[in-house]
């Protein structure tokens, strides 16, 4: 019989396998695409009549109709730019590692110079934008949103905190309402780096939280496993370690914002 202190080395040395492509157990229901609500201005979609105080949501990877649609159905009021520019964080972190590149944006969104509030959104690798963003412009940005992307590298087999310092500076600050935040995970394990459970995990380390076992429907058919909740931070973890996992979350994101308006 191998002794537990050898299966740990093997367990070190073997391959991560892949996820899985495919799930039937849960029903992984997708939302229909409609029409585009609101007027255009470039790659803005403005929604309503957007006030001082209306957010301007700055969305980055997938198909960007959904997280148009998303805005629509949680903000009347509200002006959003969705971003997908290939895959891999690098390329979104390279698309606004500049301040000059955010603020281009927000000119974009019609608001250079103002005081509304500014959400970053990302699904996966997306997460690539926000983290550039929150390290130049800090100050800026509101509320985050991570749907299951919040990665980072691996250093001597555990979790690099230099890819997540900003992310938990903005989770402290969210604690203590200062901001909002709310991060969605699967239990999807990549292998090549620390995955969102791994990096969520670390986050709870740092902060001294403990997650609560719950047992709910999440939106699509998602099955919820545990939360965290302190001040205007959120954490939620979700059951299944498949491709269709994974895109349960960016299809939940009408249901994410929603939570974000009511922290």
């Amino acid at each position: 019989m191998l002794s537990a202190a050898l299966l740990v080395g093997l367990a070190f040395q073997l391959p991560q396998n892949p996820s899985p492509t495919t799930e039937d157990t849960r029903s992984h229901e997708r939302v229909p695409q409609q029409a585009a609500k609101g007027r255009r201005s470039g790659r803005a979609l403005i929604l309503g009549h957007p006030r001082a105080q209306s957010p301007v949501i700055l969305h980055f990877h997938g198909d960007t109709w959904l997280p148009e649609q998303s805005v629509a159905a949680a903000y009347p009021d509200a002006t959003v730019i969705a971003i997908q520019v290939g895959s891999g964080s690098d390329v979104y972190q390279d698309a606004v590692k500049t301040p000059e590149a955010f603020q281009a944006l927000l000119t974009e969104a019609g608001a250079p110079t103002g005081k509304r509030p500014v959400i970053l959104s990302s699904f996966s690798a997306g997460y690539g934008a926000v983290r550039a963003i929150l390290r130049h412009s800090y100050n800026r940005i509101d509320t985050v949103l991570l749907m299951d992307g919040l990665h980072s590298e691996y250093a001597d087999k555990n979790v690099d905190p230099a890819g997540l310092d900003v992310f938990l500076q903005f989770a402290k600050d969210a604690t203590v309402n200062r901001k909002r935040m709310l991060i969605t995970h699967s239990e999807v394990f990549p292998g090549t780096f620390a995955s969102t459970t791994e990096t969520t995990d670390w986050l709870l380390r740092q902060l001294k939280l403990r997650r609560l076992p719950v047992l709910r429907w999440g939106p699509g058919g998602m099955q919820q496993l545990s939360e965290v909740r302190r001040g205007h931070l959120t954490i939620m973890g979700f059951a299944g370690n498949s491709a269709p996992d994974h895109v349960d979350h960016f299809n939940g994101m009408a249901t994410w914002l929603r939570t974000l308006r009511r922290m």
